[in-house]
């Protein structure tokens, strides 16, 4: 396949597909998947990191979209909340994106690995929480502590990328209250919003390898598709689990690139 102008070979792109069909999945359940599909798309020789970024955009604003809607048809999450914070999310995104160029890589890891590991000690030692939902505030509060959540985090998505949908879920559950399930759900719809905050920036500056992204985009809706039913069919238990598993592995991995 040539792309963008880079000739990538065969192997390499089965391995993106398959690592896009992964990402969708786990992207759809608990989010984090682009800590999945970048790291296969820095294996790409020749490309840039903003490059791997805005075709990491490209494929994964494919996956959340179909995530989003699977969700919103089944769980029907309150769009008073989503809707703000995922405007909010969208403005934030632009921002960071516009800014990537700027952030020196070395320091991406270490920040990404210190959140995770403060995520998964506040999950695990409040086994109760995201079980069901339980607002701490409700009316206008709610909204305005929601759209600085998104706003937030939709710049560190624009900016760094890795991790979004993770984050967006533990600041729902753990903030907001929400269950895991709910929480998911409304993460999917801000997460598509800051996908294309990132990816309209990064078009402007025409650094998505748009063939390489279509087709990894298209294995993260199957991924994404297969996710999302797993996720409404089993419930709030089932996400919590596999946002254990998933940080957990993350830890280890970003712990062992931080410390080698």
């Amino acid at each position: 396949m040539i792309s963008g102008g880079l000739e990538i070979a065969a192997g390499t792109v089965a391995l993106l597909v398959l690592a896009g069909f992964l990402a969708g999945w786990v992207d759809a359940v608990v989010g984090g998947g682009g800590l999945v599909q970048l790291p296969a798309l820095l294996l790409v020789p020749g490309i840039s990191p903003v490059q791997a970024l805005a075709t990491n955009k490209l494929a994964g604003i494919m996956g959340t979209s179909v995530s989003a809607a699977t969700f919103y048809r089944r769980i029907q999450p309150d769009m008073r909340t989503a809707t703000p914070m995922a405007l909010a999310a969208l403005v934030g995104a632009a921002g960071g994106a516009s800014l990537a160029v700027l952030l020196p890589e070395s320091v991406i890891e270490p920040i990404i690995l210190g959140a995770l590991v403060l995520v998964a000690a506040y999950t695990v030692a409040r086994p109760r929480v995201g079980r069901a939902t339980e607002l701490r505030w409700t009316g206008r509060r709610h909204v305005v502590v929601a759209s600085v959540l998104g706003a937030g985090i939709g710049t560190y998505d624009g900016l760094v990328g890795p991790g979004t949908g993770t984050f967006l879920v533990i600041g729902l559950v753990g903030l907001l209250g929400y269950a895991f399930l709910e929480a998911s759900a409304k993460a999917k719809i801000v997460n598509a919003a800051t996908n294309l905050g990132a990816l309209v920036v990064f078009s402007l500056q025409g650094a998505p390898l748009w063939g390489l992204g279509l087709a990894v985009g298209v294995a993260n809706i199957a991924g994404a598709y297969l996710g999302a039913r797993m996720a409404i069919a089993r419930g709030s238990r089932f996400v919590r689990v596999v946002f254990l598993v998933v940080v957990g592995a993350l830890i280890v991995r970003l712990g062992w690139d931080v410390l080698a």
